[in-house]
Parts: C-alpha cells; sequence; structure tokens
C-alpha cells in the first residue's frame, strides 16, 4: 500500500507569524518593564561590599589601616575609591521612609554620607557608619558596625517596604 502524502507535518507561514508576534510581544513588555536604576544600585551594593571586604584583606596582610573613600571623597595616603553609576545618589529621597526602629539621621538622610571616608584595621574594626544611596524610586540602607559587619537594607517600591539583602 501506498503512504498517505495527504498529511502534511510541520508549521505553515501563517502559525510561524503568530509565534513570532508572541515572543516580540514579551519580549518588548520585558524590555519596557526592566529597571535599569534598581540594577545600578545592586551594582553600587556590591561595588561597597568588594571594597570593604578588600580593604579588610588588605589591612590584614599589611598589618596597617586602610582607608575606602565613598563618593567624592578624598583623603590622604593610599586608599580604595568606590565608583557609583551615573543614576544613583548619596542619600534618602524625602518620600522614603526610614527604616524601621532607626532615629533620624542628620547627615546621612540628606547626603548619604555620615563617613565618607573610612579607615579598616587590621583586627576587622572600623568606625560604625550609615549610609543612604538612591536612584530616585529605591533606596539602600548601608549600616556597618565597628565591628565590621556591613548590614544592607533596600527599599521596595513594590512592596512599600524595607528588605534585608
Amino acid at each position: 500500500m501506498a503512504p498517505d502524502r495527504s498529511r502534511q507535518y510541520g508549521t505553515s507561514l501563517l502559525e510561524l507569524n503568530l509565534v513570532l508576534v508572541v515572543i516580540a510581544i514579551l519580549g518588548a513588555t520585558s524590555i519596557l518593564g526592566f529597571d535599569c536604576g534598581s540594577t545600578e544600585l545592586t551594582a553600587a551594593h556590591q561595588e561597597i561590599t568588594g571594597s570593604l571586604y578588600e580593604a579588610f584583606a588588605l589591612a590584614r596582610a599589611r598589618g596597617t589601616n586602610v582607608t575606602v573613600a565613598l563618593g567624592q571623597a578624598t583623603g590622604a595616603g593610599e586608599h580604595l575609591a568606590v565608583q557609583l553609576g551615573s543614576k544613583v545618589k548619596w542619600g534618602k529621597p524625602e518620600s522614603i521612609p526610614l527604616p524601621p526602629d532607626m532615629d533620624a539621621p542628620i547627615v546621612a538622610a540628606k547626603t548619604g554620607e555620615a563617613h565618607p571616608i573610612i579607615s579598616v584595621t587590621p583586627r576587622h574594626t572600623t568606625l560604625a557608619s550609615l549610609w543612604f544611596l538612591n536612584d530616585g524610586q529605591e533606596a539602600l540602607c548601608m549600616r556597618l558596625s565597628g565591628q565590621g559587619h556591613l548590614y544592607v537594607l533596600r527599599w521596595r517600591r513594590d512592596l512599600k517596604k524595607w528588605t534585608r539583602l
């Protein structure tokens, strides 16, 4: 018996066009929904964290204090400079509340920098400090304890609350 050639296997041009339209719509919505500012805040968080870890490692290896300069700060001697993205600003916008159980900081909330130069010691200690970074819609609150522990909170505009990172 001869094979039945009346059945067609594969896709038609119409089906291919429908699939391409769906892919284009999904791609456009994902690109429009992508928030570059939040990405830059994440990069700023990683830059500060990495600079602090590097400073602690250098301080321990050298046996001397190492400084980390944040923002526009400059200091005497050798220091690690933190580079931030163009959309990231120091300070906390007025529209974003303070994290829970936090007294209003005088300097950090407005300028973002309580102590723009941090000295870390070989014994893994530092001056306790607080910084705020923002992209206009979301914010980071970074607290550095005297024992060198960094605590980071992020204001999530979609949740309307601070979350721990």
